[in-house]
């Protein structure tokens, strides 16, 4: 392929990855684990939660973030209690309701971003919250490009010095929480703003249907030219399938297949993803970074369980060569990235291994699953809860935790180990099914936020040719699918993937996918074609090979039967809310990490 002409030291180092790899899965795999020691294990992992979030609320609480170490607070937000508001899924996914209904209820009547809320009993509270701070957002995105700023200030809008550079999963990441959000207040503005910065950055691709790292907000520019899944695009490319999976629209789905078959096409690496040239696909940075991790849980989202099972080994190689994955691991030198030695507690690695267990019940997740425990609890636990390592050779502890360690890390742990036990939540056993949020939050697919009814209707509507296909569901589905959760939302996302890419028709998979409507392109359909960079020479790209225009294919998702759920009680947890109240007035819009 024309990113990878690989010379002869070039073609070494890859081998040497495979090497690397394949000697791993000889030699890594735990004992098994027992459905007794994983109903232990998701004991611990409930345990560590608590750990922490009582830690927090003893000795941080209401400030942003606990110092675990030193068992004290910091504002790293602007002072909104981020933690409690971090944790309250958490909280209801343990079925703790009085911890959950005390959080809610402090959070409704003392949150604030320049007013204040002094409501008696709940009456919408949080939602009026996340309206009033989306509308104060909402000046970010008003740019040439509709991309927007990466901060505002809440009380005041963006600021006249503020940069015009942001990242693309800064400027691609608020599809899903706006868009729930406006199918809650029947205010489409949400909606559509974050729709129109995911079109502005997909119409700025290179020809090779790549995304970089940075752009201009203004002039469309980008600023950083490296591709990847990791640092700073990752959940650009989360939310073009979530959103599509969450809300039906199939102008996410158009623009995910491609994106992905270009991803698969130019950066993967059987079994690594390295980064590239966006224009020329050369390959600048052969890196694993830590938030790579969660590509092997998309995957299994989008239904190409393959690829994602090698990843993950890969990936999880590094784990159990440090205890730890460090920010940055060199696929060159096989060794810690200079400057990227830390492990601050991220969830990514848990996700992807939680989605694989869930996908295909083979045992090594949890094998996985309890080394992390393992890990976590040996050499990250402080006094008053988990340590960022700021060096995974040497395991050196560092005073802070962020709280997205409550919000993923300890959730998809737990989710791990009660899928293995008999689960008893309500991500698997609700009135309805779930999409997780880059945060890990979840996103019910209500019928008043996913719409699956109208969706169905419009079923192949764009498809004017006549050429439209059915396909019966056992072309789509298999014959027999061992279903990984009765009535899953997720079916397969069909699409033509390169040949690097295995797409794996045994895969069990649950859903009813129907229709195929080739030919068109997404430009064709909805009407965002390329556009070039002024600076660039129109030659630049004429022999480069051009990416295989993906199919698009209308998918409808039938849901099966559920069932309810019933979350165990707990405690009363009123007192720690009783003293406390906080404000503030300035903060940054949300970034991936």
């Amino acid at each position: 392929m024309t990113a990878l002409k690989p010379s002869l030291p070039m073609l070494s180092f890859f081998l040497l990855l495979s090497l690397y790899s394949n000697t791993f899965i000889h030699t890594a795999l735990a004992d098994g684990v027992t459905p007794e020691e994983a109903k232990q294990l998701r004991d611990e992992v409930r345990e560590m939660f608590y750990h922490a979030f009582n830690g927090y609320m003893e000795h941080a609480f209401p400030l942003d973030e606990l110092r675990p170490q030193s068992c004290g607070g910091e504002d790293s937000l602007g002072g909104y209690a981020l933690t409690l508001i971090d944790s309250l899924d958490t909280l209801a996914l343990l079925g703790d309701r009085d911890r959950f209904a005390a959080s809610v209820e402090w959070i409704g009547k003392n949150l604030q971003f320049d007013i204040g809320m002094k409501i008696p009993t709940y009456n919408n509270e949080l939602l009026n919250l996340a309206e009033d701070l989306a509308r104060r957002l909402l000046p970010a995105f008003d740019t040439p490009s509709g991309i927007p700023f990466g901060s505002v200030n809440l009380m005041h809008g963006v600021d006249e010095h503020e940069s015009k550079i942001t990242s693309t999963a800064g400027g691609g990441t608020l599809t899903l929480e706006f868009g729930v959000l406006s199918r809650l207040t029947k205010d489409p503005i949400f909606e559509q703003v974050t729709m129109n910065a995911v079109r502005g950055l997909w119409a700025r691709r290179s020809r090779l249907n790549l995304v970089g790292a940075h752009i201009n907000v203004f002039t469309g520019e980008w600023t950083q030219k490296d591709a990847g899944i990791g640092t700073s695009i990752d959940s650009f490319y989360e939310y073009l399938l979530k959103a599509y999976l969450l809300f039906g629209d199939e102008e996410y789905l158009f623009i995910f297949q491609e994106a992905y078959a270009a991803a698969m096409h130019y950066l993967y690496n059987d079994p690594w993803y390295v980064e590239v040239n966006m224009d020329s696909a050369a390959v600048v940075w052969p890196l694993f970074n830590s938030l790579q991790a969660f590509w092997p849980g998309l995957q299994v989202l989008a239904g190409d369980i393959d690829p994602a099972i090698r990843t993950h080994t890969a990936f999880f190689s590094v784990w159990k060569r440090y205890g730890f994955t460090p920010e940055g691991f060199n696929l060159a030198t096989l060794s810690v990235q200079h400057g990227q030695r830390s492990y601050p507690l991220r969830p990514e690695l848990m996700e992807s291994t939680y989605w694989l267990y869930k996908a295909t019940r083979d045992p090594q997740y949890l094998d996985a699953g309890r080394d992390m425990v393992a890990s976590l609890q040996y050499s990250a636990r402080c006094p008053c809860g988990f340590c960022h390592i700021s060096d995974v050779e040497f395991h050196k502890q560092e005073d802070h935790m962020e709280s997205f360690f409550l919000a993923e890390t300890v959730k998809y742990l737990w989710l791990l180990f009660d899928l293995a036990v008999g689960p008893d939540n309500l991500v698997e056993n609700g009135p309805y099914k779930y999409i997780f949020s880059t945060e890990g939050h979840l996103l019910p697919a209500t019928p008043e936020i996913s719409l699956v009814q109208e969706h169905c209707s419009y079923f192949g509507a764009y498809c004017h040719t006549g050429n439209m296909q059915n396909e019966s569901s056992a072309s789509d589905v298999a014959s027999n699918p061992q279903e990984t959760n009765d009535g899953s939302l997720y079916g397969r996302v069909r699409t033509r993937f390169p040949s690097g890419s295995t797409f794996s028709d045994s895969t069990p998979i649950s859903g009813l996918i129907k229709g195929v409507c080739p030919g068109l392109t997404h430009g064709q359909k909805f009407g965002i074609s390329y556009v070039a960079s002024s600076h660039r020479a129109q030659e630049e790209s004429r022999n480069l090979r051009k990416p295989t225009v993906a199919e698009s294919h209308s998918l409808v998702v039938v849901p099966g039967q559920t069932s309810e759920y019933s979350p165990s009680e707990n405690k009363n947890y009123h007192e720690k809310f009783s003293e406390s109240s906080v404000g503030g007035a300035v903060s940054d819009t949300p970034q991936k990490r």
